[in-house]
C-alpha cells in the first residue's frame, strides 16, 4: 500500500509555517490518540501516521529531502509501517508538542511512564590542549588539571547533612510527578508537570548539606589522564564520557570534551597527512650533487641531491609524514628544492662565473617552462 502524501496527512501545505504543522499534528494526536479511540486500529494507524509526517516536516533537512525526492528521500518506500516508530519512539520525540510530558498522561492520563524521576546531569566541559607536531605523530598521554564542579565532600554529593535521611515526597507520593485533571470539551483531561516540591526527584531531604546547602556539588579541581590517539588535527575534538561537571545530588555527570590545538612545527609545515619542507641549496650543490641534512619527525635525515637538480624539484619521502588517526597509513614528507642565487659576489666570483656563461651547459632551454611550487604539490596530492 502506497504511503500518502505527509502534506496530505496533515492537512497542511508546503507554505505552511513550522507553528501551523505543528498545530495541525497536535490536533491529530489528540483526535486519532489510542486512548481516545480504544481498539481502533484504524486510528491507531492515523496517529502513527500522522506521528511519521510530523517526524519529516518539523525537521528543516528532513523536509527539504522529502520535497525533492518524496518518500524515497526520507527512507521510506511504497508501503510497510510507520517508519519503524513504536509509541515509545512517538512519544519521546514529539516531547515538545505535548508540553514535554508522556501524551498518554498528558491528555488522557493512562499509559505507562508514570513513575519517571528527574535525573539531574552535568553540563560539558570545553578544555584545550596544545600538542607539537612530535607528539600528534606517535599520540600522547596528557595529565589535565580541571577546575570543575565536583561532588561535595562533607555529603559525597547526595546533598544531606551527614545522618541526615531522605523522605519520599509528600506532594507527589515519589514519583517525581503531578498531575491535575480538568473536563474540557474533548473530554476529561489530565496534565503532568514535574513536581515543585522535590524538583521531580521523588524524594526530599530531612536537612541539607551545611556546605553545599543541599546541591551536592562544590566547585574543585581534578587531574584527568586523556588519551590521545596519533595523527589528530587542529580543532578535532575529542570527548571524555563522564568528565565533565559532576550533577547536582549524584545525578549523571557531563562529559570533557578535548579540543586540539596545533602548536605550528619551525620546519615542517602540515598539509593533512602530508608534511612540507622546503630547503635551498647553491648552485655549485645542485649541478654537482651533494647530500643534505633535513629535519622528519623522528628526527635529522640525509637526503641525496643527484647532479643537475633544478630549482623547484620535490622529492618525496614516503611515510615519513603524519599517521592517518585509527588507521595504519601514514603520510609523507615532501620536499622542496630551492636554488639560492648569491647576492654579493667578489671579484674573483665574476670572474670564474664569466667563463662559464658562455658554456653550452650553462645556456637555459627556452622551451623548458618549470611548473610553479603549489601546481606541482597538487600534483602529488591527488
Amino acid at each position: 500500500m502506497a504511503k500518502r502524501d505527509y502534506y496530505e496527512v496533515l492537512g497542511v501545505t508546503r507554505s505552511s509555517s513550522d507553528q501551523e504543522i505543528k498545530k495541525a499534528y497536535r490536533q491529530m494526536a489528540l483526535k486519532f490518540h489510542p486512548d481516545k479511540n480504544p481498539d481502533n486500529k484504524e486510528a491507531e494507524e492515523k496517529f502513527k501516521e500522522a506521528a511519521e509526517a510530523y517526524d519529516v516536516l518539523s525537521d528543516p533537512n528532513k523536509k527539504s529531502r522529502y520535497d525533492q525526492f518524496g518518500h524515497q528521500g526520507v527512507g521510506g518506500g511504497s508501503g510497510g509501517g510507520p517508519g519503524g516508530m513504536n509509541m515509545d519512539d512517538i512519544f519521546s520525540h514529539f516531547g515538545d508538542v505535548f508540553g514535554g510530558a508522556h501524551p498518554f498522561e498528558s491528555f488522557f492520563g493512562g499509559g505507562s511512564g508514570g513513575n519517571r524521576r528527574y535525573v539531574s546531569r552535568g553540563s560539558n566541559l570545553r578544555i584545550k590542549v596544545k600538542l607539537t607536531l612530535q607528539e600528534i605523530a606517535v599520540g600522547v598521554e596528557k595529565k589535565l588539571k580541571v577546575n570543575k564542579h565536583v561532588a561535595c565532600h562533607i555529603c559525597q554529593g547526595n546533598g544531606a547533612q551527614p545522618g541526615s535521611s531522605f523522605q519520599t515526597c509528600p506532594t507527589c507520593k515519589g514519583s517525581g510527578q503531578v498531575r491535575r485533571v480538568t473536563n474540557t470539551i474533548l473530554g476529561q483531561m489530565a496534565t503532568t508537570a514535574t513536581c515543585g516540591s522535590c524538583s521531580g526527584e521523588g524524594q526530599i531531604i530531612a536537612s541539607k548539606c551545611k556546605s553545599c546547602h543541599g546541591s551536592g556539588i562544590e566547585r574543585g579541581e581534578e587531574v584527568i589522564t586523556v588519551k590521545i590517539p596519533p595523527g589528530v588535527a587542529e580543532g578535532m575534538q575529542l570527548s571524555v564520557s563522564g568528565k565533565g561537571n559532576a550533577a547536582e545530588r549524584g545525578g549523571i555527570p557531563g562529559d570533557l570534551l578535548v579540543v586540539i590545538e596545533e602548536v605550528p612545527d619551525q620546519n615542517l609545515q602540515r598539509d593533512g597527512n602530508n608534511l612540507l619542507h622546503e630547503i635551498y641549496i647553491n648552485f655549485a650543490d645542485a649541478a654537482l650533487g651533494t647530500q643534505i641534512e633535513i629535519p622528519t619527525l623522528e628526527g635529522k635525515a640525509r637526503i641525496k641531491i643527484d647532479p643537475g637538480t633544478q630549482s623547484g624539484k620535490v622529492l618525496r619521502l614516503k611515510s615519513k609524514g603524519v599517521p592517518q588517526v585509527n588507521s595504519y597509513h601514514r603520510g609523507d614528507l615532501l620536499v622542496n628544492i630551492n636554488i639560492w642565487t648569491p647576492q654579493n659576489l667578489s671579484g674573483e666570483e665574476k670572474i670564474l662565473l664569466e667563463k662559464l656563461r658562455n658554456s653550452d651547459n650553462f645556456a637555459p632551454n627556452p622551451g623548458k617552462r618549470e611548473k610553479g611550487f603549489f601546481d606541482r604539490m597538487k600534483e602529488y596530492f591527488q
